[in-house]
């Protein structure tokens, strides 16, 4: 079975509260964040020639589409121009040719139009589909690949609204936009060259309106952008909410929450709906205004053509004709005047999907690719201080674990255990000093490189709603047999309760492990660790919550794992750290005692409990 790894997945230190995250500006928008309808042609611009990058590969089906509407909507002035001849010749003049071929022709264009039609949609609906798929591919490729502390700094249920929910409203916008300006922009080209044709005078008054209904778009633009905009917001707090509601539900049971989480989450709900009934009745204010600057050209259309009708220079199918493509100009008129309420949506979601496949990845400047390593590490002057702490997590650490040395860090909680582990797999960068790996720096190695050769077992142990087998092999890139998975298991003392299992390895269990017991769930971690067979192993309190069989049995695993491995263990139980070759004792992120023995230890517990 061949199983991908990603470093996204990897074991990362608990997040620290942060102050919500600004957006990050994005590439070639407009730098000013607050909407002034003065950027509407150039972000619109930006975000339609971003979109299209991702429909070059699908160029031939995109120039099918704008055919296909192009021809569409050619069939609407040509519709309204037979109403002349059908008119003037089959009622006025007593034609009977024209009976004939106009009614005819009238069938054909509809045929015409209904053929263009369904396949503009047919290409479309595939083109939407493709570019969703790409979006949300690259953004889940830039997800895997963003730095810890991203993550740290927003909340999951952001994350996942922007590429389930703000991905369709990028696409479905921008389709819109394009659909309505070729098609209904080709309708009303043509319409209004049909009514020049006709009556240039007539046609006159009906663009005297145009400048009025232009400025009401304007006027509401920003309404709908700044509404659009807390639409994302109030989606992703409901996202959050819901997400946390289902990863805590044993908490929520437990501790009667059920009615205090049912609140949270109509609060959000409501606010959604409120949202959506402001920018319904703005879109629709807008709409209703342009109706009726419409209506009342309209009148005054009637009103002249039958004035010229009565002197004669105006003929019944020409004033039909010219009524009829006067009435078909409203249905695309009012699409481009409500388009407006589309691409703010757009616009919006944009910000939010470009902002976020902009950011910056995990900075990866080494250049020296890691083969082999003895797991000798030197820790020189080392410093770090979390984004937006007030104070150093870790002050001027030094010390050196020799290869396949055991070091147990001891210490009370936040004195930077946790925090100077993290570190080695570059999960973070050091604010000042060095981690050195075999005497080179880790910033020389590439991140890939360094990462295949350590391992890490936690208290929180991270499992994959898949099977056994899977979850097993995640340890290893590439293939991995069934043997060797078999092995790692026995020797993490897992096997016997894996084969107990209705389908054994195959057995599936459930999101991060929900159907197995604490001590099972560790011994799964233990047994991915021992298949990957890395130099270097990180132990993060991976007995503190177990009962004394489970430690018992998972101690044994760990001592299978420590085996000819550079070792760093986290813990407060003393049965895990007897063990060590050597103790460091932290306090408030300094190396307050190196070489430490155990009895030491125990005269110092007031320290790290």
């Amino acid at each position: 079975m061949s199983v991908p790894v990603s470093s996204a997945r990897a074991w990362r230190v608990p997040c620290r509260p942060s102050p919500t995250s600004t957006p990050r500006a994005i590439k070639g928008w407009p730098q000013r964040w607050g909407w002034v309808s003065g950027c509407a042609l150039s972000a619109s611009f930006v975000l339609y020639k971003r979109v299209l990058r991702y429909l070059r590969p699908y160029w031939k089906v995109f120039l099918v589409s704008l055919l296909s509407m192009s021809i569409a909507a050619a069939t609407e002035p040509a519709f309204a121009r037979l109403m002349k001849p059908l008119i003037d010749g089959g009622f006025v003049n007593k034609d009977g040719s024209s009976l004939i071929w106009a009614p005819l022709a009238i069938v054909g264009l509809f045929l015409v139009r209904g053929l263009t039609s369904y396949v503009n949609e047919y290409a479309t609906s595939w083109l939407t589909g493709h570019l969703v798929q790409s979006l949300r591919e690259e953004m889940f490729a830039k997800l895997v690949r963003l730095p810890v502390h991203y993550y740290d700094d927003n909340p999951s249920g952001r994350l996942l609204s922007r590429i389930a929910f703000d991905v369709n409203q990028v696409t479905e916008a921008g389709f819109n936009v394009i659909t309505v300006t070729v098609k209904d922009g080709i309708t009303i080209l043509g319409l209004l060259g049909l009514l020049f044709y006709t009556d240039w005078q007539l046609t006159l008054i009906c663009l005297a309106v145009l400048p009025i209904v232009s400025l009401c778009v304007r006027l509401v633009s920003k309404r709908l952008r700044g509404l659009s905009l807390q639409n994302q917001q109030n989606m992703a707090q409901l996202t959050q909410v819901l997400g946390e509601t289902i990863d805590c539900q044993r908490v929520v049971k437990v501790y009667g929450g059920e009615e205090y989480e049912a609140r949270r989450f109509h609060r959000h709900a409501e606010a959604i709906r409120h949202n959506a009934v402001k920018q319904s009745a703005t879109s629709s204010a807008n709409t209703g205004v342009t109706q009726l600057i419409i209506a009342c050209a309209l009148a005054a259309i009637l009103y002249f053509a039958a004035l010229r009708a009565q002197s004669g220079s105006f003929t019944a199918g020409d004033f039909m004709s010219f009524l009829t493509a006067m009435l078909m100009l409203f249905a695309p008129v009012k699409r481009i005047t409500s388009i407006s309420q589309s691409l703010q949506k757009g616009l919006a979601a944009a910000e939010s999907v470009f902002g976020f496949l902009d950011e910056n990845g995990e900075p990866d400047h080494g250049t020296h690719r890691l083969e082999n390593t003895r797991g000798g590490l030197q820790f020189d002057g080392l410093q770090f201080t979390y984004p937006h702490a007030e104070r150093a997590s870790l002050y001027d650490i030094n010390f050196t674990v020799n290869p396949g040395e055991t070091v147990a860090l001891v210490g009370s909680s936040g004195s930077g255990k946790t925090t100077l582990v993290s570190l080695i797999p570059r999960f973070y960068e050091p604010t000042a000093g060095r981690i050195l790996l075999d005497g080179r720096p880790l910033t020389d190695l590439t991140l890939g490189s360094l990462r295949r050769h350590i391992a890490m077992v936690s208290q929180d142990v991270v499992l994959f709603n898949d099977s056994v087998a899977a979850n097993i092999a995640y340890g290893r890139i590439g293939e991995v047999s069934r043997d060797e998975i078999i092995a790692a298991a026995r020797a993490a003392n897992a096997l016997e309760f894996i084969e107990a299992m209705p389908q054994g390895f195959d057995t599936v269990i459930g999101e991060n492990g929900v159907r197995l017991s604490g001590g099972q769930r560790q011994r799964l971690a233990i047994a991915r660790a021992l298949l990957k067979n890395a130099p270097i192993l990180i132990l993060d309190e991976a007995t503190s919550a177990l009962d004394t069989q489970s430690e018992r049995l998972v101690q044994s695993a760990l001592e299978n794992l420590m085996k000819d491995r550079t070792t760093l263990v986290i813990a407060h139980r003393l049965s895990t750290i007897e063990h060590a070759d050597r103790i460091v004792v932290m306090h408030q992120g300094l190396r307050m005692r190196n070489g430490v023995d155990l009895p030491a230890v125990l005269r110092m517990q007031a320290i790290f409990r």
